[in-house]
């Protein structure tokens, strides 16, 4: 005799946010993301995508659009008046609206791609404005968004956010990393340095889905679709990032660069107070270049200050004029950064920016100032690098004031 079977629905392997601020001028062309999230979901079926979309598409007026993507097609579409995409409340709510439908696909993993410009430890998701999310309330909307479902869907509490993509400008930042680890996310596939639009393929979506129990090919699979996509409609042969990784942003190995980066400072602070060893510090931090590499620079730019961790702590480790203490602490900085980082690749040569040489530029940044006016630039537009937790945790100002 036949029995009565349930099948049980079937299970997404990754629930994908893509949250797109196209107010600006990079509607038109980041709207290449969407396109691809259509292609990816027909390919793979174990992905969904949950969009917000702010965009002045299709009739030209700047409206918002809400709706998933499964399977090449779009549902669940509402078109509503143009939200304000910089708000921590508005970004939030789409955080819990991606788990909600990660819960409802039965999803294994959930991750959020936020597509707009970006401003590293100032901040992302620019308005038509100029005004920006700072860093720590993206971070904010990440831990509110998760609260938000965990109060609606009680029976999914344990649910959260497991990686953010970060399609903005000079978001590989270890403050931007501890914000977001301590709002429990996994990992951060970013990169250092400006990009160029569309940036970070939605394909990566694939790479996610396909790795999901080994997270260092996962991270090798996303770090190589960014760095060999090419976007021949808008730049020919050009690749979008100059340097991009992924990190692993584990609570432990997080406390331990914190604690060696702090360790750091602290030594770099009283070390300073030698003019021998302070002259030495400036040299070696200033031999790092800062990331504004790119012709379009300009001296105002809050990144030229923003150096890549490892290569100052490796070229600070091995200046001989320096006593041991500080250049074994050096060596113990670089380490617990570079254990951070899942997959990383980088240009010895970017032609878009004038050739520019980023094969120093593997995994974050951190803020490195060696003049006055290298300290928040950009603080009284309300651009602000110096004002999240981990900037202060490390005793930045301390460090700021001794060599800048």
């Amino acid at each position: 005799m036949l029995q009565n079977v349930t099948l049980a629905p079937s299970r997404r392997a990754l629930e994908f946010g893509i949250y797109r601020d196209g107010d600006n001028n990079l509607d038109r062309v980041q709207s290449a993301v969407i396109d691809q999230a259509v292609d990816v979901s027909r390919n793979d079926s174990s992905i969904e995508f949950t969009v917000e979309d702010t965009t002045a598409r299709h009739g030209g007026r700047l409206h918002t659009d809400d709706f998933t993507v499964a399977g090449g097609r779009t549902g669940h579409v509402t078109t509503t008046p143009a939200h304000d995409m910089s708000d921590e409340a508005n970004l939030a709510r789409f955080v819990a609206r991606t788990l909600d439908n990660a819960e409802a696909s039965g999803a294994k993993q959930t991750w959020i791609d936020l597509v707009d410009h970006g401003g590293g430890d100032g901040g992302g998701l620019e308005t038509g404005d100029g005004s920006v999310m700072s860093m720590p309330d993206i971070a904010k909307a990440v831990t509110d968004g998760i609260a938000l479902h965990a109060q609606a869907h009680p029976e999914d509490a344990g649910r959260g956010i497991d990686g953010v993509v970060a399609n903005q400008c000079l978001m590989d930042t270890m403050g931007f990393a501890d914000a977001l680890s301590h709002a429990g996310v996994k990992y951060l596939a970013a990169s250092p340095e400006t990009m160029l639009a569309p940036g970070v393929p939605t394909g990566v979506a694939h790479d996610i889905a396909q790795h999901e129990d080994d997270p260092r090919a996962m991270a090798r699979s996303m770090v190589s679709d960014v760095m060999r996509t090419a976007y021949g409609d808008f730049f020919g042969s050009i690749r979008p990032a100059a340097a991009f990784d992924v990190l692993d942003l584990d609570a432990n190995k997080m406390a331990r660069a914190e604690t060696s980066i702090k360790r750091l400072n602290d030594d770099v602070v009283g070390a300073s107070k030698g003019a021998a060893a302070r002259t030495a510090i400036r040299d070696d931090v200033r031999g790092v270049d800062g990331m504004v590499r790119f012709p379009q620079s300009t001296p105002d730019m809050p990144w030229h200050a923003d150096r890549p961790a490892i290569a100052v702590y490796d070229r600070i480790a091995g200046d001989a004029r320096l006593d041991q203490t500080l250049r074994r602490d050096a060596r113990d900085a670089a380490a617990a950064v570079r254990n951070l980082v899942l997959a990383h690749r980088e240009s010895s040569s970017f032609e878009p920016f004038g050739g520019a040489d980023y094969s120093d530029a593997a995994g974050p940044t951190v803020h490195l100032p060696t003049s006055r006016g290298q300290i928040d630039p950009w603080a009284k537009a309300g651009v602000s690098e110096t004002n999240n937790d981990f900037f202060h945790d490390v005793d930045g100002p301390a460090l700021a004031r001794a060599i800048a």
